[in-house]
């Protein structure tokens, strides 16, 4: 573990300032960083559904029209609410490492074998601190993040569908029997392993500003 966390908190570390750069920079900027984004998730996608061209097809699609929401969103929004929803995802991802690491203990499911109980426990706990500390460290206007219950009920919401992202990624990897999707990150695997989360937690929150 502590080799895997080692390689995972480096790449954390040099990958987090260069993501919010682009977020906070915004304007073309962001529009580059993301249409980089979705070209290298789009390729690692491809490449670890070998066989079925339909299932290639219809997940860049997905990726495209996530990725378009998550522009939407931000183009919306200021960049606090965007770095607010990705401290949730990285918070439950790492707390869902840290606690199913340390404290083990049933397994989750077998479409992803290393998540445990614990793990999703632990990701509710982290989500929730780091994004409680984010709220009332900035500040928001809107009326909801004045609420205690709302943010409770809010950072939950978002954390669960970031769970769920990693776990239908990891579906997808387990049947075309690849342990990553790709090479690019030490200790995370590729790109689409780092952000499994975040590419469905986006077009929910973009759907529900919308709607």
């Amino acid at each position: 573990m502590t080799e895997e966390f080692y390689k995972r908190s480096l790449s954390t570390i040099v990958l987090i300032p260069i993501s919010f750069f682009f977020i906070i920079k915004g304007s073309i900027f962001f529009n580059i960083f993301l249409i980089l984004l979705f070209f290298a998730t789009s390729y690692e996608w491809v490449k670890m559904i070998k066989k079925n061209n339909l299932l290639k097809f219809l997940g860049v699609i997905y990726l495209f029209c996530s990725f378009y929401a998550t522009f939407k969103f931000r183009e919306n929004f200021n960049y606090y609410e965007f770095l607010l929803i990705i401290t949730i995802c990285i918070f439950t991802d790492l707390g869902g490492y840290v606690f199913g690491k340390t404290l083990k203990g049933p397994k989750l499911t077998k479409i992803s074998p290393k998540k445990t109980y614990a793990g999703v426990l632990g990701s509710f706990i982290l989500s929730l601190i780091a994004g409680s500390v984010f709220i009332n460290f900035i500040s928001f206007d809107d009326k909801i993040y004045n609420d205690d219950l709302s943010i409770f009920l809010l950072i939950l919401f978002f954390s669960l569908i970031s769970q769920l992202g990693d776990l239908i990624i990891s579906y997808f990897k387990r049947k075309s029997k690849v342990k990553d999707t790709g090479k690019i990150l030490p200790g995370h695997g590729g790109l689409l392993d780092r952000i499994d989360g975040m590419i469905f937690v986006f077009p929910t929150c973009y759907l529900l500003s919308i709607l």
